[in-house]
């Protein structure tokens, strides 16, 4: 059922009962909030109501009286002058059949419009689940290179004193301090990342006030039936083919009314006149019906074909909504994977750095192959972060198209 809570409202309900965020995710609240008042959102819900205007007009239809009259001063040759006018009130009369189409029309289109709003709201939630992780993941990189930056630091330290024992040699040193200024100029653009993703963020939705640091991005962790239970509701609640069955709908209706609009309505009305001053008066009934020919049969011939079109257009969103669904599941599953392959290969390197690191202080191992296995660490760090995040990324997804986060119904 489409909610056709207005804006305030819905923000009285959400503050009556207040929801938690969610692990990594912004307050629900707040999100509801920040999609009511983004712009697409808004347009969508100005066009429901231009759609309910349109099929009140379509409902009421067009037939409207019309007045009609005229007066002449008549001079005859010889003779007096006479006043003449006549007087006429008229109104189209739509035939049996029309009213109950063009009441369905404006029903039909009325559902495609809200299905189109809540579709739009699903959207702009999609666009706000993009961006936060976008800000997520460039601050979770972040992280891992400042705290890259503090181990080189802290090995710098240590080499400075080792040369200054005269333990270690000047290269030593200069190989530190390079591998150190790698890792400053890679936290400096993964801090300049944070800041371009989070001013994206504030951008697109300047009322979701969000958090000085990020949040630390929670373990991915979803049973597979669950994932393919939410793959089943993508396509359960997906308002992209209600509004396409909906459409569908519609343009069969505006065929049978193109079809039935061969027959012209007919026109009927009084007319009162008055000719020679008044001497000869009349009233009666006019009527007048246009005859139809070739324009309003390649109307309805266009009208056949629209519906036809709008039926394959249905048969497409399935489709695609399908489609969705399934590359929503798959996705998530691998990404779950590959977060599982990261985090274990960060256990790995860590378990090699921390043997590199004992040979180093007892002098077996060379400064550059300590280095390297600290570059490894490091890269296994950020490779898990991404990951991590990728995969948050793809749940979200799914449970936005399955309407089971931040939308429900």
């Amino acid at each position: 059922m489409i909610c056709r809570f207005t804006k305030l409202a819905l923000a009285a309900c959400l503050l009556a009962a207040p929801a938690a965020a969610e692990p990594g995710l912004p307050p629900e609240e707040a999100v509801a909030l920040a999609l009511l008042d983004h712009p697409s959102v808004i347009a969508a819900h100005a066009r429901l109501e231009a759609a309910r205007a349109r099929a009140e007009a379509s409902a009421k239809g067009n037939y409207e009286f019309t007045v009609q009259g005229s007066y002449v001063r008549r001079d005859v040759n010889g003779g007096a002058a006479f006043d003449e006018y006549d007087a006429q009130l008229s109104r189209p009369i739509r035939l049996p059949g029309k009213a109950r189409l063009d009441r369905e029309i404006g029903a039909q289109g009325i559902v495609v419009a809200e299905n189109v709003a809540e579709d739009a709201r699903h959207e702009a939630a999609l666009l706000l689940a993009a961006h936060w992780f976008d800000w997520l993941s460039a601050c979770a990189q972040a992280e891992v290179d400042r705290a890259a930056v503090g181990n080189y630091e802290t090995a710098l330290a240590a080499i400075k004193r080792r040369r200054d024992l005269r333990d270690a040699a000047q290269l030593d040193v200069d190989q530190a301090e390079a591998a150190l200024a790698e890792a400053r100029r890679t936290l400096e653009q993964s801090t300049g990342l944070a800041a371009l993703a989070r001013a994206r963020l504030e951008t697109q939705f300047p009322g979701l006030a969000l958090p000085q640091q990020a949040p630390e991005v929670p373990l991915p962790m979803m049973a597979d039936a669950r994932l393919s239970q939410l793959g089943d509701q993508v396509i359960i609640n997906s308002h992209q083919i209600a509004a396409a069955e909906a459409e569908s709908a519609r343009m069969a209706a505006l065929a049978d009314r193109a079809r039935a609009e061969r027959i012209a309505d007919p026109t009927i009305g009084l007319r009162l006149f008055s000719e020679f001053g008044g001497r000869e008066r009349g009233a009666g009934v006019i009527v007048s019906m246009p005859l139809g020919g070739g324009h309003r049969r390649a109307a309805a011939s266009e009208a056949s074909a629209g519906a036809a079109a709008a039926r394959a257009d249905e048969q497409l969103a399935r489709f695609d909504v399908t489609e969705t669904a399934k590359a929503d599941v798959t996705e998530a599953r691998f990404r779950i994977a590959s977060w599982q392959r990261a985090r274990d290969a960060v256990a790995a390197q860590m378990a090699a750095l921390e043997k590199l690191r004992r040979g180093h202080q007892l002098g077996e191992i060379d400064l550059s192959d300590l280095l390297l296995g600290e570059r490894m660490v490091h890269d296994a760090f950020r490779r898990e972060a991404e990951a991590r995040v990728e995969a948050m990324r793809a749940i979200t997804k799914l449970r936005i198209d399955a309407h089971d986060l931040w939308l429900g119904d």
